[in-house]
């Protein structure tokens, strides 16, 4: 784009030598800079090489991801928008569409981890909001370091990451009004310097109410909505999600911004009339690289240009630079396109709720960003150039020699120390991982807006009631480094096997998938290939049970390096999967808890396999990570959705939960607590007692019936042709397995409830 005559200001004016170092202290390669000086014939000005280093980074880009994420299927008759938009939206009937997302905070939350994840509530609300829909659950998971050194002791650091994460989430959840209905908490060591913050939410509205972020009309005027433009945020996601983590984290500090989440409430207020009110061209949510992103965004989806007045942004310093304006991820902002003839009326709901609008520029026909300040212009670049046209690399790609290490070890021979087998499954059920996560969601108010059917602890997914109808929504995220680490591929089939089946266990129907994909630096070819390998996992798994990827996120560079010498240590390759489903009456919903006395229990599914490798046996035990994972059988886990959906609309079930982390064990413990009532459990003959207890082989859930429906469930299995074994029955106090535990439930609920505030010392016990 030759632009040789257009005249800028002094302080945006860059030699040749001048701008070329400045991009790349901003991020930018070399030959991205050469790139950027082709494409507009000149050397960029300051403002401009702010916009491309934040839309070329590797958060706004996904220069490393998209050639892997385009492997992915995406489409089926339910899906409404796919990737792409800010949400994905499913048609979920009775004229209703559910939007939902997920997406990571990481480094911010490591920074600052109250505002870091405050902010990352913030953010994935108004991706939900943006498309139309009213927010009506969110759920978090969570990764910490270990909460306990190494000598026994609560680490104080870690505490006070785990502390201001579950703050900021609760903080910013409970105030802008939306329950958290559940989620995961996970400590291992290789999160200690890179702690996870993925958040979910989902959304409800009318399906013909859908608002997309397309600049259509030219003439339309570009207002901004919402607080202030300030410098907290400059570069916050987009720059920190984009680079390892040293000692300077003083310096960057700055980077993370600020949420208010009484503003966001009225912001979404705001936007719902306008939708209801029809008075919006389109609309974007303003967040990695702001007026950058938004823009340049909306005019090339279109191919369309946008003329900017940086000079009528409202702001909340006024001294800011115009490269600062352009790129602040200052929070609760929207930009909204409006055709003259509706801006009156928007700018008086605006005002009626009490959020600041501006107008701050209009669509024009052609394919250029023109921006200005005080009638200077500081920046003119094809938008497509930001938007669609950033780098796209085929990473170098190895597979990791330590793997090697991985297979040889013999984790399926594990066994129980000593011979007190009781005192040690009371030790397991108090390790942080196993141990109840009351701490953590007692924290969250998981009933407001009174659509919560389960909330988090009572069953394996989160289900909300949708306005108006008796249907409800069902959604689980699960995810398991230690798993992906040993097999990234197979790993994530697990992942995404066992959220799809923690949807199915509450009777919902899985329609569609979201990802937040957390891995290391994609610069090492080891990274790289378990980011490829994983991703094809993902492929594989969604199309085989059915359910597209709608959406997702990609978090890399989530590696520490604790001394400028010393090498970076990356986290596991963590995806973390989202699974939305349908319950078309919400009074069907199925918890975990066991109910009545007399009940029988079934275990569906596979049987009971070889489980250890990467377990929670394998690391409480203090061994190192190793071993194979079993395959999962993903026509196994569509024929237990089946069996789980049916027997749950025709009231057969009294509860249902699957087998996974902690195993059987921790299987049985949760359901006996949640019901309040004891079980006797038969194991299984010729298994071995490590296997039987703590084996996580994948496909398999434990399900009660009361007696008078068992025929009628048998009938149900055998016409899918799924495993049903009679594995023991509800009553009394005591947890028995088979002869090798006999437990008193009060002995198990004290070693559960009490094993994480012990670690994280919150009383004057030691630290389990």
């Amino acid at each position: 784009m030759s632009d040789a005559t257009t005249s800028f200001p002094a302080d945006e004016t860059l030699s040749a030598e001048q701008a070329r170092e400045l991009g790349h202290e901003l991020g930018l390669r070399g030959d991205e800079y050469d790139r950027i000086v082709d494409t507009l014939g000149r050397v960029p000005t300051k403002s401009e090489l702010g916009m491309y280093s934040v839309m070329w980074s590797e958060h706004c880009s996904y220069k490393s991801s998209k050639v892997h994420l385009r492997t992915l299927p995406t489409d089926g008759p339910q899906v409404l928008v796919g990737p792409g938009e800010n949400a994905g939206v499913v048609d979920v009937g009775d004229g209703l569409a559910v939007t939902f997302k997920i997406e990571s905070h990481n480094h911010p939350s490591y920074v600052e981890p109250y505002q870091g994840a405050a902010t990352g509530v913030g953010g994935i609300l108004r991706d939900i909001f943006t498309m139309g829909a009213r927010p009506i659950a969110i759920m978090d998971p969570l990764r910490f370091g270990n909460p306990v050194t190494k000598d026994g002791r609560p680490d104080a650091h870690q505490r006070h990451i785990i502390d201001g994460v579950v703050r900021g989430v609760g903080g910013y959840g409970n105030c802008v009004g939306v329950p958290n209905i559940g989620g995961e908490t996970v400590f291992d060591d290789c999160y200690a310097g890179n702690p996870l913050v993925n958040v979910l939410a989902v959304g409800v509205m009318p399906k013909d109410r859908l608002q997309l972020a397309v600049a259509e009309a030219p003439g339309d005027v570009a207002v901004l909505l919402g607080s202030g433009t300030g410098r907290d945020g400059i570069g916050g996601a987009s720059v920190l999600a984009s680079q390892e983590f040293d000692e300077g984290l003083e310096d960057k500090r700055p980077n993370v911004q600020v949420g208010d989440p009484f503003a966001e409430k009225l912001l979404i207020e705001c936007c719902l009339e306008l939708y209801d009110r029809d008075l919006l061209s389109g609309i974007q949510d303003m967040g990695a690289a702001g007026i950058a992103c938004s823009t340049a965004e909306m005019a090339s989806k279109a191919s369309m240009g946008m003329q900017v007045d940086l000079s009528k942004v409202h702001l909340r310093e006024p001294s800011m630079e115009s490269w600062e304006i352009l790129c602040s991820e200052s929070q609760e902002r929207m930009l909204a396109l409006v055709s003259p003839d509706n801006l009156d009326d928007v700018l008086a709901i605006a005002e009626k709720w009490g959020v600041p609008a501006s107008v701050i520029g209009e669509v024009v026909e052609g394919s250029a960003l023109l921006l200005s300040r005080n009638g200077e212009t500081v920046a003119q670049i094809p938008a497509r150039s930001l938007a669609d046209e950033g780098p796209t690399y085929e990473r170098p790609m190895a597979r990791p020699a330590w793997l090697a290490d991985y297979v040889a070890a013999d984790a399926e021979s594990l066994t129980i120390p000593g011979d007190d087998l009781e005192s040690f499954a009371l030790g397991f059920l108090a390790s942080p991982n196993v141990a109840s996560k009351a701490w953590v969601h007692e924290q969250y108010d998981s009933l407001v807006l009174s659509g919560t059917v389960l909330g988090p602890g009572m069953a394996d997914a989160g289900v909300v009631r949708l306005p108006g109808s008796r249907k409800a929504v069902a959604v689980a995220t699960d995810g398991n480094g230690r798993w992906c680490e040993l097999d990234p591929r197979e790993g994530t089939k697990r992942v995404v096997a066992e959220a799809f089946r923690n949807v199915a266990c509450v009777g919902a129907r899985p329609l569609a998938t979201t990802n937040c994909l957390n891995f290391g630096n994609p610069e090492r070819p080891e990274i790289m290939w378990q980011f490829a390998e994983s991703v094809a996992g993902l492929g594989e798994a969604c199309d085989a049970l059915g359910v597209p990827v709608t959406g997702g996120n990609v978090s890399l560079y989530n590696e520490t390096r604790p001394a400028p010498d010393a090498d970076p240590q990356a986290i596991f390759p963590t995806p973390v999967v989202g699974i939305l489903g349908v319950l078309e009456d919400a009074e069907h919903a199925v918890d975990i808890g066991f109910e009545d006395e007399g009940d029988v229990i079934f275990l569906l599914g596979a049987p009971t396999g070889p489980g250890l490798a990467g377990s929670e046996l394998q690391r409480h035990l203090g061994g190192p990570l190793g071993g194979r994972l079993a395959p999962v059988d993903l026509d196994v886990e569509a024929a237990l959705a089946v069996v789980l959906i049916e027997a749950a609309r025709q009231g057969l079930l009294h509860s249902a939960h699957d087998v996974s982390s902690g195993g059987m064990l921790a299987n049985l413990v949760e359901s006996c607590l949640a019901g309040d009532i004891g079980v006797t459990f038969h194991e299984g003959d010729g298994i071995p007692p490590a296997q039987a207890l703590f084996s996580e082989s994948p496909g398999r859930v434990v399900v009660t019936v009361p007696s008078t429906s068992v025929p009628t469930f048998a009938r149900l299995c055998a016409d899918a042709g799924l495993l049903m074994r009679d594995a023991g029955t509800v009553g009394g106090d005591r947890l028995v397995i088979g002869d090798l535990l006999d437990l008193d439930l009060e002995d198990v609920r004290e070693a559960y409830t009490s094993g994480l505030p012990r670690a994280l010392g919150e009383d004057d016990g030691p630290a389990i």
